[in-house]
């Protein structure tokens, strides 16, 4: 059986068809990224698995357990993180603030225990504090451990969402545009980080970007959709040739 499997999955609002039966699976240890143009429905594939969105039909698997019915608290506790396109952070709170909300699922104390400030709480939170440095090294971030989000550039902001991400310690990750608004040199930098998440971390990631460039340096396997249906799965030379995506991409 896959990693992660999605089998017949569709979304529909109305007439309109966000996701029409959509298949596919991810190995542990792979990077697949999925492409196509504005509007084909893959931003609203991370919204289904991450159960933003309950599906219309069709079913989800994450390591042979249906996960459909699943909450997204649940979703979390499973070992399936996620960052967002557009930013999601707390910006009158600190790097480290935000990172430690990522450690909030391995809390094991109760509020009595937080209140009264227990040994276990004390234990707990070296732990906790332990891992999000961890993060802050793997990801560079120490010069900005103590700074407010407010005050931090667009680039500098993404990759803490990332950061937050991995605090979660995911099995599996979903990227949603992990590039978008960055310059060539910080894409560069992600595209480094997001092989050492397979390579160092043991992360399988699912990946939706439209940079190319980043797609085919981090890629082992592409899906292109159009219209929330799958054109092409292959790798990132055998997608970007497959005469379906060009024509969605270029035109008929």
């Amino acid at each position: 059986m896959s990693y992660f499997r999605a089998d017949n999955l569709s979304l529909h609002f109305g007439g309109l068809k966000a996701v029409d039966s959509v298949s596919f699976a991810a190995e542990k240890g792979e990077i697949l990224s999925i492409i196509g143009p504005n509007g084909a429905g893959k931003s609203s594939i991370f919204n289904l698995i991450s159960r933003l969105y309950n599906p219309t039909s069709g079913k989800l698997y994450f390591e042979d357990q249906d996960i459909t019915g699943e909450p997204p608290f649940g979703i979390a506790k499973l070992g399936i993180a996620r960052t967002f396109q557009n930013i999601e952070l707390f910006e009158n709170a600190t790097v480290l603030s935000n990172l430690l909300v990522g450690r909030h699922r391995h809390c094991t104390t109760n509020l009595w225990q937080e209140f009264l400030f227990t040994p276990e709480v004390r234990r707990d939170e070296k732990a906790h504090r332990r891992r999000v440095e961890q993060v802050i090294e793997f990801l560079d971030l120490a010069p900005h451990r103590d700074k407010l989000i407010s005050g931090l550039p667009y680039g500098v902001r993404k990759v803490i969402e990332l950061a937050r991400a991995l605090c979660t310690e995911p099995k599996l990750i979903l990227l949603d545009e992990p590039s978008s608004g960055l310059n060539v040199e910080e894409t560069d930098d992600m595209s480094f980080w997001i092989r050492d998440m397979k390579s160092e971390l043991g992360i399988t990631v699912l990946m939706v970007e439209h940079d190319m460039t980043l797609v085919n340096r981090v890629s082992d396997r592409v899906i292109a959709l159009n219209y929330g249906k799958v054109l092409a799965m292959g790798t990132p030379a055998e997608v970007q040739a497959h005469p379906d995506v060009v024509a969605a991409y270029l035109g008929a």
